[in-house]
């Protein structure tokens, strides 16, 4: 869906993306170079109502999201790329590509040593990158990523990073520089099931902290959270499991952007994984 929906995007959207390939092109290489113990790669697509916090208007929204994670004897990857559709009441569409991409390094792997005790399992550097499209936006983010042993999670993360701004700014066309800050963020999985049917909930929940615009204006602290329940809609038609999983995501974001508008959203949630 991703690559067929590329050629309607205009060529300046897409030059915008080459300043995602360098973390991309790091992540594939470190993946590639030193054997991955596993990797997971998955289609996203989310459906539903979204707001502009900026001129307040409700469009249906759809993102289709590639997914990647994968890790190896040293630590793991993970990025994902959202290509988000807009379609606004005035009969326009707005199309945009957004990106993440985060790589640790496992303290325990490189030490030898085990790192943490009790619920705590591992301590991990990890190095962030945040980039929007047509916002210009680059962020930056170093920090530390804590591993937990939580009864029943797949995984349970705590990762705590500076928040560091290097976008084009206005100047150019962009959204305002801001000052740097820093961020929190809790991500989970947990697998259950219902009689014979499989189910999972898993996402993640962060805060940025207040900062400010390069015009003096505060940009609020802002909470998010993306909580997804899936089906395994593959395992109920005797398919391969845990291959195509049919849900909601629900996405609340109190002060949306930095601004005063929150916004609580259920959106289809459809996932296929390679």
């Amino acid at each position: 869906m991703l690559i067929i929906a590329l050629p309607r995007v205009t060529l300046i959207s897409i030059m915008k993306l080459k300043k995602l390939l360098p973390a991309l092109c790091l992540s594939a290489l470190s993946t590639s170079a030193i054997a991955a113990n596993w990797s997971s790669t998955a289609l996203h697509i989310n459906y539903g109502e979204q707001t502009n916090p900026f001129t307040e208007q409700e469009s249906d929204t759809a993102v289709y999201s590639i997914q990647h994670a994968s890790g190896y004897d040293y630590g793991d990857n993970f990025f994902f790329i959202d290509y988000s559709k807009d379609d606004l009441e005035d009969g326009f569409q707005d199309r945009d590509f957004y990106g993440e991409w985060y790589s640790t390094v496992s303290l325990s792997a490189i030490t030898g040593q085990q790192i943490g005790s009790g619920a705590l399992i591992d301590v991990g550097l990890t190095a962030g990158i945040n980039v929007a499209g047509d916002a210009k936006v680059m962020k930056y983010l170093p920090g530390v990523k804590l591993s937990w042993d939580v009864p029943g999670f797949n995984f349970f993360q705590t990762l705590v990073t500076a928040y560091i701004d290097d976008s084009e700014g206005v100047a150019k066309g962009g959204a305002p520089i801001e000052t740097n800050s820093w961020m929190f963020d809790v991500a989970f999985d947990y697998p259950f099931m219902i009689g014979t049917q499989k189910f999972n909930v898993k996402g993640h929940v962060e805060y940025i902290a207040e900062r400010e615009n390069e015009f003096g204006q505060d940009v609020r602290a802002w909470f998010l959270a993306q909580p997804i329940i899936t089906w395994d809609l593959g395992h109920a038609l005797e398919m391969k499991e845990n291959t195509l999983l049919l849900g909601m995501e629900w996405q609340y974001w109190h002060n949306k952007f930095g601004t005063d508008v929150t916004e609580s959203v259920p959106q289809l949630h459809v996932e296929w994984t390679f």
